[in-house]
């Protein structure tokens, strides 16, 4: 059975033979969890650059060579044709199907960009006896659109997405703390407290993911997230992309502490 402690190996194989086909919170813990897009040679530098003007959402980890599907840096050896739980393919700005393995849709064109999570921390919070309550309650992780605009290129442009983490209020500077380490993870939490400040109206309905039990005395703490690169395919249109569906992420072989400064 699946839990804290499993390889990564192990998750990717289950991946890779269909059985697994669900968010990764929670499994693997002190390893790195990736975001993953996929995208034509044609487009790979303006996307590059996207990431590089959105480091903090946007953290790159890995990047393969044109038309591999091996991520050499991370995970000599895996395949992310099929080791992550579910996929989602866009068709020219629109999800048009959600799979388990992207192997009839994998060019001799495409460049696979996997980029930080914030899953990756989450072991050093419960480390540190700070709550992690989409773990707690065994839920994916909610997360929103904000009003705070990326930096833009000519092709890509989006609005950043946040996760969230609700905090006993005594434990906030703690929490900064601890994630502010993980540069290559999102790190520091872009905001605290009031939602609608930026943008998000009700914690109950996610763009993406699950809402969680918020309690008396917490306070929403918002993180960046991968999933804006997802906001900036359904504007820039391309003809194709894929991606991981939010919160099923590809474990990595690096541990969680070498994203750390």
């Amino acid at each position: 059975m699946l839990n804290s402690d499993s390889l990564p190996s192990e998750i990717r194989q289950l991946c890779r033979e269909g059985k697994l086909d669900n968010p990764t919170p929670g499994l693997a813990l002190g390893f790195v969890q990736a975001n993953l897009v996929v995208l034509p040679y044609s487009l790979a530098f303006e996307f590059f650059l996207f990431c590089q003007r959105n480091t903090k959402s946007c953290p790159i980890l890995d990047v393969t060579d044109v038309g591999d599907f091996e991520p050499k840096i991370i995970a000599p050896g895996a395949d992310i044709r099929t080791d992550l739980p579910r996929y989602k393919i866009f068709r020219h700005g629109e999800c048009v199907e959600e799979i388990t393995d992207i192997r009839h849709f994998w060019r001799n064109d495409l460049v696979a960009f996997l980029i930080g999570c914030s899953f990756s921390f989450e072991n050093a919070m419960l480390n540190a006896g700070l709550p992690v309550r989409h773990v707690e309650e065994k839920k994916n992780v909610p997360m929103y659109k904000t009003n705070i605009e990326c930096l833009p290129t000519n092709i890509f442009s989006s609005p950043l997405v946040v996760s969230m983490r609700p905090l006993p209020a005594n434990q906030i500077v703690r929490a900064v703390e601890v994630t502010s380490r993980y540069y290559k993870a999102h790190g520091s939490p872009v905001h605290i407290g009031d939602p609608d400040a930026i943008g998000i109206k009700n914690l109950a309905q996610p763009d993406y993911g699950d809402a969680v039990t918020i309690r008396d005395g917490e306070v929403p703490v918002f993180w960046a997230c991968g999933v804006t690169t997802q906001a900036a395919i359904l504007q820039a249109k391309p003809e194709l992309a894929i991606t991981h569906a939010p919160g099923h992420m590809f474990i990595s072989n690096l541990k969680d502490e070498s994203l750390t400064i």
